[in-house]
């Protein structure tokens, strides 16, 4: 992909560093290996940093109209643009170059700000309007492409496409956002718009911001939601052919590349769905790629292989070493601040192996948010059904009892969790969800912060994104209520974040056709009944591709991208982790209660509890600590 990166005087036309805006842009150098370009004007500095996909010969960027007043850094693509260019000729604009880059140039003058409803794509961009001394930028509608921007203390305003270029500006303030730390030890990442920074933002998906000179706040614009708009229908198989043929066009424009190609295939439903399109678009066999993992319950790539072999692609599998942790290092400077999912480690590994043979992979992300494909869709509606059953004056005291009194048997199958259960019973149906997500509760975070850092949050809670989201959300659905409060926070702030870093790391750009918009906005106003039949999440998903791919792919158990944290810490990752809880960046902030660090180390290792997840979460915290 592309990496982009400005600075803007909202004061005045002062000078702007070149060297410094030349050392942001070079910090994403990974982003974007093939090309470099900058442009400079009083006030004004933009750079960029190119992976080359489309029209390789041209379309450098900083790329301008033909009188050089509109002048745009982007990074992402836009797949609609062979339409668009076809429509701002016919209004008289001249192209000079076959990129989709262009079409937003022009875009810009035929358009203005509404010029993002009319692209299709993955994208973040600036765009510097010289005679109206403004700069615009946007953020795709799902939050595939990042997008940070700070507003100095001196009135400069800066943006980049990760946190590290905004870092190399040696006036930027980092102090740390103690919400944002509450947020990560409940979620495992900081979800939009926050960072662990409280001077640095992220632009919230689907949403534009215009900053001009003199200007001394900012605020964005929402453009664009997930509508949830009931879909007209006579039959259910009629639907399954629709959402066939969706998927496919969806597939079919992200095709489109003067560089290898290919898909990552894990042997679950939603890649080996974008695989068998792929294969019934193309002539050439599908390149694809895979993990393995030498952990039984950990390994899918056997029904990788299945599907491989039905569709006859050229594929290839890397079996991961079962102590494969050495990446854990990289991790941190690659997301700039603390992220908790560990399947960023096979992640990382499955990007590296594609990075070998393509540069441009199509992905299957999106498709458990928007289908119901999670086991927490399945709980939680479950719980929303006893719910229903029980009065609230008796369920909260009833099940709020339950909750304390009965054990915790972390180590047990779920069946035998019921704790978790009743104390999520006990809550109304979004703390309940949030509950049930949570890596670290709230009374483990509460046992977890000291007495100092807990005065600093102010009783801030992580529960209130979910509140936020839950308000906001343009359904009352029950199901459709936490399917939008995950595409707005998990989504975004862990899937795509996950995906992004890790494949730029590899200088590899991901495609994911499920989170099309237009297919997005579709599958929303699907019946919810459809999605999660029964005890089946992706019902109708599951049964529209029956005639693609055999049952043994599409009703198996999922297993996820998991990896094995509980074998790791109490081997060979043993010492690292005592060394990070008690010797460490973490035990001299001073944050968190040492007492209950022991707790969780002690119980884990004697194998009373499972705590490898909230483990995880300290480790990884730690690591950030280093670089920020």
């Amino acid at each position: 992909m592309c990496g982009i990166a400005g600075i803007f005087d909202t004061r005045g036309q002062r000078d702007i560093d070149h060297d410094l805006l030349g050392r942001m842009n070079q910090s994403q150098f990974h982003r974007g290996p093939d090309e470099g370009g900058q442009h400079f004007e009083p006030g004004l500095g933009l750079a960029h940093r190119r992976l080359s996909i489309i029209d390789l010969s041209s379309g450098q960027q900083p790329m301008f109209n033909d009188d050089k007043s509109v002048c745009v850094v982007f990074n992402g693509e836009i797949y609609n643009f062979p339409s668009l260019r076809k429509e701002l000729e016919a209004k008289g604009y001249v192209f000079k170059s076959h990129c989709d880059t262009e079409v937003i140039v022009h875009g810009w003058s035929a358009w203005g700000e509404a010029c993002v409803d009319k692209f299709r794509g993955m994208f973040a961009f600036a765009i510097w309007d010289k005679k109206e001394r403004s700069l615009f930028l946007a953020r795709d509608r799902l939050g595939i492409k990042p997008l940070f921007y700070s507003l100095l203390p001196d009135g400069q305003f800066i943006f980049g496409s990760e946190l590290k270029v905004l870092k190399c500006h040696p006036d930027l303030p980092t102090k740390m956002n103690p919400q944002a730390v509450e947020d990560y030890f409940a979620l495992g990442y900081i979800p939009e718009p926050k960072t662990i920074y409280q001077s640095v933002y992220k632009l919230d998906p689907g949403h534009t911001m215009t900053i001009k000179q003199g200007q001394s706040e900012l605020h964005s614009n929402e453009y664009w939601e997930i509508p949830f708009t009931p879909v007209p229908y006579s039959s259910e198989q009629e639907l399954e052919e629709e959402l066939i043929h969706r998927l496919r066009e969806a597939v079919d424009i992200r095709m489109v590349a003067e560089v290898p190609l290919g898909a990552f295939l894990s042997g679950g439903v939603d890649s080996s769905a974008v695989v068998a399109m792929m294969a019934g678009l193309q002539k050439e066999p599908v390149n694809t790629c895979s993990i393995g993992f030498d952990v039984k319950g950990f390994d899918e790539s056997i029904y990788a292989q299945e599907v491989a072999e039905q569709f006859n692609t050229h594929h290839h599998v890397n079996i991961v070493d079962p102590n494969d942790f050495d990446v854990i290092d990289e991790l941190a400077g690659l997301y700039d601040e603390p992220f908790a999912d560990s399947s960023a480690l096979p992640t990382y590994r499955v990007c590296q192996l594609a990075k070998q043979r393509v540069t441009v992979a199509l992905s299957g992300d999106g498709g458990d948010e928007h289908f119901a494909g999670y086991r927490r869709y399945r709980w939680h509606m479950n719980e929303e059904k006893l719910r229903g059953l029980v009065p609230d004056s008796i369920r909260q005291p009833l099940f709020g009892l339950a909750g304390k009194l009965y054990p915790k048997l972390g180590w047990a199958p779920r069946v035998f969790r019921a704790k978790t259960t009743f104390q999520s019973m006990a809550r109304n149906p979004v703390e309940g969800y949030f509950h049930n997500f949570c890596t670290l509760i709230d009374e483990q975070r509460e046992q977890l912060f000291s007495d100092s850092f807990k005065r600093e949050l102010q009783g801030y809670k992580a529960s209130e994104v979910f509140h936020h989201y839950a308000a906001k959300a343009p359904t009352d659905d029950p199901l459709s209520v936490v399917q939008y409060i995950d595409m707005k926070t998990y989504l975004t702030g862990d899937i795509l974040t996950k995906v992004d870093r890790a494949s730029m790391a590899h200088s590899l750009e991901v495609r994911v056709p499920l989170l099309d918009h237009k297919f997005v906005e579709w599958v929303s106003g699907l019946p919810s009944s459809m999605k999660l039949k029964g005890q089946q999440g992706k019902a109708i998903f599951k049964s529209s591709l029956e005639p693609h791919l055999s049952n043994n792919i599409l009703y198996r158990d999922k297993m996820g991208f998991a990896v094995p944290l509980a074998r790791w810490f109490r081997g060979p990752l043993k010492d690292k982790l005592r060394a990070s809880l008690f010797d460490g960046e973490l035990s001299a902030t001073g944050m968190f209660d040492n007492n209950y660090l022991e707790q969780l180390f002690n119980q884990h290792q004697s194998g009373q509890r499972d705590n490898s997840a909230s483990l995880w979460s300290l480790l990884m915290f730690n690591e950030s600590l280093k670089k920020l």
